[in-house]
This record gives structure tokens, C-alpha cells and sequence, in this order.
């Protein structure tokens, strides 16, 4: 037997007990946590309100400001096509400003109706209506996953709605209720991520050894998040979302950046789990008479070239989304080492090297589960 084998691992009734293990523990922080009420937030005080409805642009017409000759603005009369009076024309001034939007006459768009202002300002523009494209693109991503995955792809993407769900009718809610964040969010993470490997996968050996590298890596990503923040001492009021929900309530801001933390690593730590476990797998297919230290060694040589693009995927995806905020430091000409220490840049940061280390642990356990699975059952086949 070789070194790797002399460590120990997984016989077969501790492979399928931890999952349930894992899935009971799960349905109990779910039903512990699960919101009992619905919250209501009265978000009026922003202009916020849940009355939005669709409209067309009637005219668009240029000319000086009604409250100043020397501005110029634009004039834009939309023709209300639902809710409660149809048909009904109401007539908004913009000015032009590089912020301000292009319109063009025909084109739908989003009007937010507020019934306690006077009747002129009741309707006013909220946004362009793309629903008509977000659904035409959401059915075609569907598609090309059907049609690539098949069976395994309509699972997948069953799991993804299910996955919404979650977060939809039990993470927000429950954190607008004032549970933790940091408990809901791991939670909720956990449900998701059991939810859709099982979905994707079925109830097998790879799978379960998905299951338990997930979980694994999940519980160290939230204790190193938890001291790195703490140590950082971050606040998490980075952004002007935060400050409107101090407004509301006492929310736990610094809870809430932990639980993106926590939320934003599942997707790809599971990813990086299946991908190693399927790999142990496959080697072992094309080998079966390797020895279990070898199956870890060839599994943890595709893990490396896999951690080294998805660190790269994280590093891009967040950089890409904070592309206005990094052209503003750039011209700032401050030092850069000034610039990672603001906390807005150093949230990103943390979020990104923390979740990295996360997937960088799920390598070695979720590749030394799998071999120790696979060469388990051989063992026991010969």
C-alpha cells in the first residue's frame, strides 16, 4: 500500500453519511432561519416604489430648460400602456447631461408611479424596458446548455432556479428580518450549493466527494473571511448602498460584506470540486491499475493548471466589474499601494485573495477524497 494509502480516508458508509450529515445540518439552519414574516421596508424616502410600469415614448423634443434659458434640456412625453389608467400621457424634463438618457421615439420603458405626489409628477421615467431581450437571452443561454449537457444540463439549469429561489425567498428576507448575515449567507451557500451538485450530478460516489470538498473548503473560506475582516478592520460602508440601508434599519454592514464573501466563493469553489473529483475519475477509467498516490498526484497536477485560470477568472471578473472605479484611481496618481489600502479597493481585494485561498485548499482535499474513493473501490473490486 503507498503513502497516501496509509493515511487513511473515506470507507464507504462514511462517504454517504457525511453528505447526509451535511444535508441534515442544512435543512435544520433553513428551518432555524427560515423568515417567518415577510419584512416591509417603506423605501418611499428614496422615491423607490413597487408600482412600475411600462410605457412608450410618444415625442422627444429639445430645447432651453423650463426653470433656466441658458440650460438645455430635453422634453419627453410618454403614453402609459399599463397599469392603473392607460392610455395616460405625462411629460418629463431631463437635462442634457453625459448621464442623462437617449431616447428615441417608440422605444418601451419603465415608469414608476408614485399615487401621493401631485397629479403632473405621479409618473416618473425609471428605466429603459429590457425584459423582451433579458428573456430572449436567458432563453437562448438555456438552450445552449440543454443542448450541450442535455439531461445533465436541464439539471443544471434546475439547480440554477432553484438557487434564485433561495436567495430570493429565504437570504434576502431573512436578513431584511435581521437574522446574521454571516449565518444566513452559509446557510443559504450551503442549500445552493448541495441543491445544485446533487441536481447536476446525482447521488454517486464523485458527487459525494464534491459534496464534502465544497463544504470543506466553504467552512475555511467563512473563518479566514471572518479574521481577515476583523484584522482589516473594514466597515463595509464602501458604497452608498450601505449607507441607504443604515436608513432602514440596523443592519449588520459588516455581516452583509462577510456574506458576499461567503456567497461570492460557492461558485466557484464547486465548479473547481466537481472539475477534481471528475478528473480522479477519469484517470482512473483510463488507468485502473494506478495506485492511489498516483491518482492524487495526476489529479493534483490538472488541479493546479485549473486553480491557475480560475484565480485568473476571479481577478478579471472583479477588476471588470470596478472598470469606473479603477480609471478614477488611475488619474488620481496616487501610489498604488495607497490606493489597495482604501477600503472600497480593498474589499475587492480581500474578497478576491480569500476566496482564492479557498479554492486553492479545495484542490488537495477534494483530489485526496477522490483518490482515496476510487482506489477504495478498486481495492475492494479485486
Amino acid at each position: 500500500m503507498d503513502d497516501l494509502a496509509r493515511l487513511g480516508g473515506p470507507d464507504r458508509r462514511t462517504l454517504i453519511w457525511a453528505p447526509v450529515a451535511i444535508g441534515a445540518a442544512i435543512l435544520l439552519g433553513l428551518v432555524w432561519l427560515w423568515p417567518r414574516s415577510a419584512p416591509t421596508v417603506d423605501l418611499t424616502v428614496f422615491g423607490i416604489t413597487d408600482q412600475v410600469h411600462r410605457a412608450r415614448v410618444a415625442s422627444v423634443e429639445e430645447g432651453p430648460c423650463s426653470y433656466s434659458a441658458e440650460s438645455r434640456c430635453v422634453t419627453v412625453v410618454f403614453e402609459l400602456l399599463e397599469g392603473p389608467t392607460p392610455g395616460t400621457v405625462a411629460a418629463q424634463e431631463f437635462e442634457l447631461l453625459p448621464t442623462t438618457p437617449d431616447f428615441m421615439p417608440g422605444e418601451a420603458v419603465m415608469l414608476n408611479f408614485l399615487p401621493d405626489a401631485p397629479a403632473e409628477l405621479q409618473y416618473q421615467y425609471a428605466d429603459k424596458d429590457r425584459r423582451v431581450l433579458l428573456l430572449a437571452v436567458a432563453v437562448l443561454f438555456a438552450g445552449a446548455v440543454v443542448a450541450l449537457g442535455r439531461l445533465r444540463g436541464l439539471a443544471a439549469l434546475l439547480g440554477l432556479a432553484l438557487g434564485v429561489g433561495v436567495l430570493l425567498w429565504f437570504v434576502l428576507p431573512a436578513i431584511l428580518q435581521g437574522s446574521s448575515p454571516v449565518l444566513v449567507a452559509a446557510v443559504g451557500a450551503a442549500a445552493i450549493g448541495y441543491v445544485a451538485l446533487y441536481l447536476a450530478h446525482g447521488w454517486n460516489d464523485l458527487t459525494h466527494v464534491a459534496v464534502i470538498g465544497t463544504f470543506g473548503s466553504l467552512i475555511l473560506t467563512l473563518g479566514l473571511s471572518a479574521v481577515v475582516v476583523e484584522l482589516a478592520r473594514l466597515t463595509g460602508f464602501s458604497g452608498e448602498e450601505a449607507l441607504y440601508l443604515t436608513l432602514l434599519g440596523p443592519f449588520d454592514i459588516r455581516g452583509l460584506l462577510l456574506a458576499g464573501i461567503v456567497l461570492g466563493a460557492l461558485g466557484a469553489l464547486d465548479d473547481v470540486t466537481v472539475t477534481q473529483a471528475s478528473a480522479v475519475w477519469e484517470i482512473h477509467r483510463a488507468n485502473p491499475g494506478m495506485a492511489t498516490g498516483e491518482l492524487f498526484s495526476a489529479g493534483l497536477r490538472v488541479g493546479r493548471d485549473h486553480i491557475a485560470s480560475t484565480v485568473n477568472t476571479l481577478v478579471l471578473a472583479y477588476a471588470g466589474a470596478s472598470m469606473p472605479l479603477l480609471l478614477l484611481f488611475a488619474v488620481s496618481r496616487q501610489p498604488l499601494d495607497v490606493i489597495a489600502n482604501s477600503e472600497v479597493v480593498a474589499i475587492e481585494i480581500i474578497r478576491t485573495l480569500v476566496g482564492s485561498i479557498g479554492l486553492v485548499a479545495s484542490v488537495p482535499l477534494t483530489t485526496w477524497l477522490a483518490a482515496r474513493t476510487v482506489g477504495s473501490a478498486a481495492r475492494a473490486e479485486s
